[in-house]
């Protein structure tokens, strides 16, 4: 079985489940977060919609250097409005999805770095990069914004079944 096969249905269903609580992220608490120390709803939106967008230069690149000694360090997205983020949301999930089925189990394999100011911070398969550092660190900032969706009262769709909000 190659890796696409693998590794696609998981992604497609992730996708699909982060796009619908993004969906419930609502525009007049875009600025809204639990603790001092919290991100904002927005913050967390649009990190999301970033997080897919890593797939691609994952799959094409074997570097990513977002702080280059001497270079503008890498901007994540802002944008003010669901709407927006939805719409980078999935234009990077198409990239990602065909990203995906393009790549060769060889290229799996190949050794992908993050680098801050030419230092790795991440060093690995690419395939553990997409499990790990794309993959989990996604549904690690869906669960964030649920716990917010839910801490101001609009309805948590169901992920892996059933939620109070959508009991099936």
């Amino acid at each position: 079985m190659d890796y696409s096969d693998l590794v696609l249905p998981e992604f497609l269903r992730e996708t699909a489940s982060t796009r619908r609580v993004l969906e419930r992220a609502p525009a007049d608490k875009w600025d809204w977060s639990p603790h001092p120390k919290s991100r904002t709803i927005g913050w967390n939106a649009n990190h999301l919609a970033e997080i897919v967008g890593w797939v691609e230069g994952t799959l094409t690149q074997t570097e990513w250097e977002i702080n280059p000694v001497g270079g503008e360090p890498y901007q994540s997205p802002n944008h003010p409005t669901p709407a927006a983020v939805l719409a980078e949301f999935d234009a990077n999930v198409e990239s990602a999805r065909a990203a995906i089925e393009r790549v060769s189990d060889d290229e799996m394999q190949v050794t992908w770095r993050l680098l801050n100011q030419g230092q790795a911070w991440i060093e690995e398969p690419r395939a553990n990069v997409v499990r790990t550092f794309i993959l989990n660190h996604l549904i690690h900032h869906r669960a964030i914004l649920t716990v917010y969706l839910r801490l101001n009262d609009i309805p948590v769709p169901g992920l892996y079944g059933p939620s109070a909000d959508e009991p099936g």
